[in-house]
């Protein structure tokens, strides 16, 4: 039973103290041998995108959706999965999820994608939109964002939906196969709290 573990120079390599544990010193490089399990950083990164354009109100978005598959793409981990619109969390964490958008706005339509919260797999809460405007001259294509951070204490209770909303005649929400029009991206920062 040891508070410390030191190198052949004398040097600590552990260091336990008050309920701290400190691994090397300030400036050291720690790396962990190949196939070893990295629990420290960010565990969990995916990506899904919008394949097809949104034409009419949708709530939740269910379909046309797919794991980015570009040739430089890769995730972190198990990743996300969708049933029916409802997204599912694969383990515990505060995840941060940043919604981007494409869209066409038609005249002074105003175009937005609306993200969901449930902490009890049954009633959602509006959490964010992200929305953009259009122009009375015209058909104007747009972008916009948003990102939230979700507590992800229960994996079979904490979800997320999507909706498209505010979508008038000859606007549309855009998407594609073969790059991010509107995309939702999924990062695991660190356990949940």
């Amino acid at each position: 039973k040891v508070d410390e573990i030191q190198d052949t120079s004398g040097n600590n390599i552990i260091n336990e103290n008050a309920g701290t544990v400190t691994i090397g010193k300030s400036g050291d490089t720690v790396n962990l041998a190949s196939g070893a399990t990295n629990n420290l950083g960010i565990t969990e990164a995916d990506q899904w995108r919008l394949t097809a354009n949104i034409t009419s109100n949708t709530d939740p978005i269910s379909s046309n959706l797919e794991r980015v598959d570009d040739a430089s793409f890769a995730k972190i981990g198990t990743g996300m999965s969708v049933s029916s619109g409802y997204w599912s969390f694969p383990t515990t964490g505060l995840y941060m999820i940043t919604t981007d958008v494409g869209c066409s706005c038609n005249g002074d339509d105003n175009v937005r994608i609306d993200v969901f919260a449930t902490t009890n797999n049954s009633s959602y809460d509006l959490i964010a939109y992200a929305f953009a405007g259009g122009d009375s001259a015209g058909t104007v294509d747009n972008t916009a964002n948003t990102t939230n951070y979700v507590n992800v204490t229960d994996t079979s209770n904490v979800k997320v939906k999507f909706g498209a909303g505010s979508l008038g005649g000859g606007s549309q929400v855009m998407g594609g196969t073969d790059h991010n029009y509107t995309s939702f991206t999924f990062i695991r920062l660190g356990d949940s709290q």
